[in-house]
């Protein structure tokens, strides 16, 4: 079958990646073609980032007020209104999605909403074809077949499961379902102590649920600093919560039915644990199934992560982007990932792609913050790292806020600062000064502390504890 359209490029996915490389192709004069089927924005504006920290900005006040109650200035109670606050998310959310469709079409990008697959691959320089099926018009399916010239693939990924641990949706549910509850349950098992999982557990405290975190790994937050890790703990168990790090779980399942429906999780020594819900939070797999990528050459490993070269390739003229790639599973990760290989394939650059240093956070009352890798990440590879630290407690906004947990470490190598660390209130904001510390404002070298030097924090800020970090003294990690 003749295709009904061809583009210079098609792109699978609507998510942070997806739609920057349409934005890019498309002011670079190029016909951009994007096939989305899960709504406009991915997983990040309407599953994961954008609701939660939404969520969680509508109830900040809740542990900074219960702060200020433990130091005796202040008193009484906040309710909030689950549903009331999921109306507004949902509200939100459709308008931004909305607004995204509009900017895409303005700027002369056919949307297509439906799910992509690959129906033949290029033959020489021949153009290939995408099939775009399951497209719903007033009920109906139809198959539309467009020509393509370059396609990038930005599906992103999905909420894992294994045997034994499956979402159901009744009683345990994953990261999607449990975003769209409207009555806080009494209790919660929350199973991945990562970041999905601790900021769920951190929301759903503040509207008095009941927290069970399980955690397969040695200590929360796992890929993080193990000083993070051991902070979250004291922290969140002297909120109330109960922890439990370094334990495998052998099931998780509904039992009962109807009102009296709740999770029963048993571990692998048999003891059991029951709650009202549970939330699965044990990672992402790769959203890459049925698209048929295999046919032009690609290769699938493990549960489908797409395999690339050091271009962003999958095969001749195909790139993976984002989540799907198994690279960097961030939305900036994939929108700066677009960017390259949108430049690439139209020949503005021949160099290899280069994610320099990495910017990643974990929200909540208490946050994580890390840019670069950490000192075990660095030994690991032959380094022999220095770190210097400062304490919040030190700091003057940290302790306006009574919020003094944590800490700022930063890894220095050959007397420049190659990571940044930080655990506690506020800290997220912090992120993208850090950015600039460890990658040297794009040069590719960190700052060195005499470049710190000639830089004015200004006071009294959170950002004094990091000037504070850098000019204490580097010992060895």
């Amino acid at each position: 079958m003749t295709p009904s359209t061809r583009y210079d490029m098609i792109i699978l996915g609507g998510g942070p990646g997806g739609s920057r490389a349409a934005f890019d192709a498309a002011a670079r004069g190029l016909s951009v073609a994007l096939v989305d089927r899960d709504g406009l924005g991915g997983t990040c504006l309407n599953r994961g980032c954008i609701p939660t920290k939404l969520l969680l900005g509508a109830t900040a006040a809740q542990p900074l007020l219960e702060t200020q109650k433990k130091l005796k200035g202040a008193d009484g109670h906040i309710a909030f209104d689950l549903p009331a606050l999921q109306q507004r998310k949902d509200r939100y959310v459709k308008g931004t999605r909305q607004a995204l469709e509009k900017r895409l079409k303005a700027a002369g990008i056919a949307v297509y909403a439906g799910e992509g697959r690959v129906a033949s691959g290029r033959q020489g320089d021949t153009d290939g074809e995408l099939a775009v099926v399951s497209v719903q018009t007033d009920g109906t399916t139809q198959e539309t077949r467009l020509g393509w010239g370059t396609l990038i693939v930005a599906t992103g990924s999905t909420p894992a499961s294994f045997p034994g641990l499956a979402a159901d949706g009744v009683a345990v549910l994953d990261s999607t379902a449990l975003l769209d509850v409207t009555e806080a349950p009494e209790s919660l098992i929350v199973v991945g102590g990562g970041a999905i999982g601790l900021e769920m557990a951190d929301f759903f405290s503040r509207l008095g649920t009941r927290i069970t975190i399980v955690e397969g790994m040695g200590r929360l937050a796992p890929t993080e600093d193990a000083e993070v890790g051991d902070t979250l703990r004291k922290v969140y168990a002297r909120e109330g919560w109960a922890i439990h790090t370094g334990r495998k779980v052998a099931a998780l399942v509904t039992a009962g039915e109807g009102t009296d429906a709740h999770a029963v999780l048993r571990f692998e020594d048999g003891e059991e644990l029951t709650a009202s819900k549970a939330l699965l939070a044990v990672g992402r797999r790769p959203a890459s199934a049925g698209i048929g990528l295999e046919a032009l050459g690609a290769t699938l490993r493990g549960p489908g992560w797409v395999q690339t070269d050091d271009c962003l390739r999958a095969a001749p003229h195909v790139y993976a982007i984002g989540d799907v790639n198994g690279r960097t599973l961030l939305a900036h990760a994939a929108d700066h990932q677009a960017r390259y290989a949108v430049r690439h394939a139209c020949a503005d650059t021949a160099t290899t792609y280069d994610a320099g240093v990495m910017p990643a956070c974990i929200y909540g009352h208490l946050e994580v913050m890390r840019v670069g890798p950490t000192v075990e990440e660095l030994k690991n590879t032959g380094f022999s790292p220095q770190v210097s630290r400062s304490t919040l407690i030190a700091n003057p906004i940290a302790q306006a806020y009574g919020t003094t947990q944590g800490f700022i470490k930063i890894v220095w190598v050959d007397g420049r600062i190659r990571g940044v660390t930080a655990v506690g209130h506020g800290v997220s904001h912090l992120v993208t000064l850090a950015a600039v510390l460890a990658g040297g404002s794009g040069t590719g070298q960190g700052w060195t502390a005499h470049d710190a030097g000639n830089v004015i924090f200004a006071h009294p800020t959170l950002d004094e504890a990091m000037e504070a970090a850098m000019e204490a003294p580097q010992e060895p990690a």
